[in-house]
């Protein structure tokens, strides 16, 4: 069974940085695409980025282009976001998932992942 661990999370002060990481067992993950989402309160879940396992392709949402980064240590199974000049709109919840079909495009629905980490919580202050 597949299985994703995110940690990472923190509490930062704007224009600061955190880097999450998203350790992934239970699988072989060489066609999977894995994912970043976030929800803040009262908000829906939204697409944050993703990129193939296999490396090549990799999407940002508009709102984190230039500040946040993906990155993988494929030997580890392990999948990061660096984040750079957070902003308290960044706050929310931050879960990794994985889709693991071999799909033409990079997907930014949820529910087209399959796998789900518990989450971990991001707050940037003012």
């Amino acid at each position: 069974q597949v299985q994703l661990v995110e940690s990472g999370g923190g509490l930062v002060q704007a224009g600061g940085s955190l880097r999450l990481s998203c350790a992934a067992s239970g699988g072989t993950f060489g066609s999977y695409t894995m994912g970043w989402f976030r929800q803040a309160p009262g908000k829906e879940r939204e697409f944050v980025a993703a990129e193939r396992w296999s490396g090549g392709t990799t999407l940002y949402t508009d709102s984190v282009k230039g500040r946040f980064t993906l990155s993988r240590d494929n030997a580890q199974n392990t999948m990061y976001l660096q984040m750079n000049s957070l902003k308290p709109a960044d706050t929310a919840v931050y879960y990794c998932a994985a889709d693991p079909l071999p799909r033409a495009a990079i997907q930014v629905m949820g529910g087209r992942y399959t796998y789900w980490g518990q989450g971990t919580q991001v707050t940037v202050s003012s």
